[in-house]
């Protein structure tokens, strides 16, 4: 049986940014709009009146400062609330495809291969912009790598299960190496008109570049061990899942777009995690002290706080635990992928650390990595 190891890692950041005061401004202009236009509905008790939005609330309420999006005017334009992304000829490339194709050029070329190194591509992400033709095989054109792709999809968890997916056929000897590219245009299946969430998404793009691991040369990071697990939950959840709508379309059905119980998912996610990741470091005998890092996915503050607190048995410190959610918000698959790619360089040989993502499912997956 091979080993693998991850060589190459790559971020593609999309250049609009959208500030927390931007997106109050915003929002409380379309919630003045909607109060003005309902307001006799809301005197006669029969609509609730919207309440206003604002930067300390939504930084209280989950640690996002800003957000990188691929279109900022839809989203902040009070009549529309959601991104102009307007729909391509079928013979141009797809805008996950686009994104993904950056993200890996750059995770190849901080390992030093090229895409004919490559023989699998897993399109990982929590909403693809079309059923099929599966977005990994239009990336795997526009890369040129050879052999196979397919598209897979657990939520926010799609990273993580993604890499134990390229791992095992990397261990299992029917591939030499494997890119998992998580594209996600978070922004197109939230909910911009609803004080709950409207701040909660960004969007971004990940590689990393798995590989079989004899003779690398380079840096990297072996992958000692993974860890998956779902169980079913109604509490986050998306009926609609494709990029292109209208507001008709969203009136009458909340729940075609991102919601979630928040209470619900604070309280029955967090121990599934913590224990989740505590067990895999027991069955692996990796102690507390011996993990110098936690790459977890960025969805809320106060959960990484929660679960870096209960894996290491103490609040972790700032470099235990980076945060990248401040600057990129909740980019669902990719979080954790960010935060490893920005924040690992730093490890010295040996120095072990632990990625893991979870969400909708709900789902967690965690890989436990060591420097080489």
């Amino acid at each position: 049986m091979y080993q693998a190891a991850i060589t190459g890692t790559g971020v593609f950041t999309p250049t609009e940014m959208i500030t927390n005061d931007e997106l109050v401004v915003a929002f409380n202009a379309f919630a003045d709009k909607q109060n003005t236009a309902n307001k006799d509905e809301i005197a006669a008790g029969t609509v609730s009146e919207i309440a206003h939005s604002s930067a300390d609330f939504i930084y209280a309420a989950s640690g996002i400062e800003n957000r990188y999006v691929m279109d900022k005017s839809g989203i902040l334009d009070p009549d529309r609330m959601f991104p102009k992304l307007p729909s391509r000829s079928d013979d141009a490339p797809s805008i996950m495809a686009e994104m993904a194709v950056d993200a890996a050029n750059q995770a190849l070329k901080q390992a030093g291969k090229t895409p004919l190194d490559v023989d699998a591509v897993i399109c990982a992400a929590s909403n693809h912009e079309r059923a099929y033709p599966a977005i990994a095989v239009e990336i795997q054109s526009l890369l040129g790598t050879s052999g196979f792709a397919f598209d897979m999809n657990v939520a926010c968890s799609s990273a993580t299960f993604g890499i134990q997916t390229a791992t095992d056929m990397i261990k299992s000897g029917s591939i030499r190496a494997a890119l998992v590219v998580c594209p996600e245009i978070c922004s197109a299946h939230l909910e911009w008109r609803d004080r709950d969430c409207h701040f909660i998404f960004g969007d971004v793009a990940t590689a990393v570049l798995i590989e079989r691991d004899e003779a690398l040369a380079g840096d990297h990071f072996k992958i000692k061990s993974t860890r998956l697990a779902t169980q079913f939950s109604n509490n986050i959840r998306n009926n609609n899942g494709f990029l292109r709508r209208t507001h008709d379309q969203m009136d009458d059905r909340r729940d075609m777009q991102f919601m979630q119980n928040g209470r619900k998912v604070f309280k029955e996610v967090l121990p599934m995690v913590s224990r989740h990741i505590s067990d895999h470091m027991c069955a692996e005998q990796v102690q507390p002290d011996d993990l110098k890092r936690l790459w977890l996915h960025q969805a809320n503050k106060t959960m990484n706080d929660y679960i870096g607190k209960k894996v290491l048995g103490r609040a972790p410190a700032p470099n235990e635990q980076p945060n990248i959610l401040q600057d990129y918000a909740n980019t669902s698959s990719a979080g954790s992928i960010i935060a490893f790619a920005k924040h690992s360089a730093d490890l010295s040989p040996g120095d072990t650390g632990l990625i893991c993502s979870f969400g909708a499912g709900y789902s967690v997956g965690s890989v436990i990595v060591q420097r080489a």
